[in-house]
C-alpha cells in the first residue's frame, strides 16, 4: 500500500448543483482501510434515506453548514466543524437543514465499495436506472434501507 492523494480537479463528481458529491477514494485504492466522499447539498435537500451497514462504521465531517442526521432514534443537527461517528448497526440518515446548505465529509471504515453505488443512485437521479436496482444490491454495498417514523417526522417538520 502506498500513500494515496486524490486532487480536487481530478477526482470524479457526480450530480449537479447545488446537490454534488464528490468521490475521493474507494475500497480499492486504500486497502480496505477506507471509502471516502464529499457531500453538497442544498438547502433542505435531502441526502441518505435511513439505513444502516453491517460492517461499516461512517463519520461525518462537517465542512461548511448544518446537516440533520438520523442517529439511532434522534435526529441531531450537525453544524460547520462537528464531527458525528455513526457505528454499524445504526440506523441513520442525512440531509441539510432547511436554513442551511451542507458540504459534508464522509468517512467509512473499514472501506467498502461505495463508488458504484453513488455512481447507481446518481443513474436512478437520472431516470437512467431503476430504484429497484439498489434494493437489489443491498447486501453488495452493505447499505441496507429501513423506515424510520423520527426520520419522517423530522424531515416534514
Amino acid at each position: 500500500m502506498t500513500t494515496l492523494l486524490v486532487r480536487h480537479d481530478e477526482a470524479e463528481q457526480l450530480g449537479s448543483t447545488p446537490d454534488t458529491m464528490t468521490l475521493l477514494a474507494d475500497v480499492s485504492q486504500t486497502g480496505g482501510h477506507l471509502s471516502t466522499n464529499r457531500a453538497s447539498l442544498g438547502r433542505g435537500r435531502d441526502g441518505a434515506t435511513p439505513h444502516f451497514h453491517t460492517s461499516s462504521a461512517e463519520m461525518f465531517f462537517m465542512l461548511d453548514g448544518e446537516l440533520e442526521v438520523l442517529n439511532g432514534d434522534e435526529v441531531v443537527t450537525v453544524s460547520t466543524g462537528d464531527m458525528l461517528f455513526v457505528p454499524p448497526h445504526t440506523t441513520h440518515a442525512f440531509g441539510a437543514t432547511s436554513r442551511s446548505g451542507a458540504d459534508v465529509l464522509i468517512v467509512f471504515t473499514p472501506g467498502v465499495e461505495r463508488f458504484e453505488y453513488f455512481r447507481m443512485i446518481d443513474r436512478i437521479r437520472r431516470g437512467e436506472a431503476s430504484p429497484a436496482e439498489i434494493l437489489a444490491a443491498q447486501e453488495r454495498f452493505d447499505n441496507h434501507f429501513v423506515d424510520s417514523a423520527a426520520w419522517r417526522a423530522a424531515r416534514a417538520a
